[in-house]
């Protein structure tokens, strides 16, 4: 348990350097990439009293991982000229025009992971119409997101809390059903 107790701490105080990582690299936010995802680990721990199964909680990770890739890129794309004048680095910046090809990838790494996370967990079968569902919003998002329009952008990313509910949904009723 004490393991668990200092890997939170740990994350926590890696969230504060969010605001200055922006500054040094142009992927999401390093703290932000690793600790938010973190959190579920801990969660997961926290939860079993116990060793994590890597076979579910790594997929789950990496899923978090390329989901946030996914977002914060579309988010980016709002400011990327703001950005650009001040120096702050960002993937809007780095990908440029072959953007929906990078969250593409990264949105199709994200529902694989999510898939096997679930299936590895033992899910039952309503998780798997939830996941669906999630991956057609994502989708839905990638394909239709203008880049160069702030507004769109914004939409998109503000609909990334729908993904995020069906997800939870699967996990739950997935859960539940088992």
């Amino acid at each position: 348990m004490v393991f668990y107790r200092v890997f939170a701490l740990k994350s926590l105080l890696k969230l504060f350097n969010q605001i200055d990582a922006r500054s040094i690299t142009m992927a999401a936010t390093p703290g932000e990439l690793p600790d938010l995802k973190m959190m579920a680990l801990f969660g997961f721990g926290a939860v079993l009293r116990g060793k994590p199964d890597s076979t579910i909680i790594l997929p789950l990770y990496c899923a978090g991982v390329c989901w946030t890739l996914v977002y914060d890129t579309i988010y980016a794309h709002q400011d990327k000229e703001d950005d650009l004048r001040v120096g702050v680095k960002s993937t809007a910046l780095r990908f440029g025009s072959s953007t929906k090809g990078w969250i593409t990838g990264f949105g199709a790494a994200c529902v694989t992971c999510l898939t096997i996370s679930g299936y590895n967990a033992m899910l039952a079968w309503p998780f798997y119409p939830f996941l669906a569902a999630a991956a057609t919003q994502m989708g839905w998002q990638i394909l239709t997101v203008d880049i160069s329009n702030r507004e769109d952008c914004n939409k998109k990313f503000v609909s990334n809390k729908w993904f995020g509910a069906l997800i939870f949904g699967g996990i739950l009723f997935g859960r539940l059903a088992s």
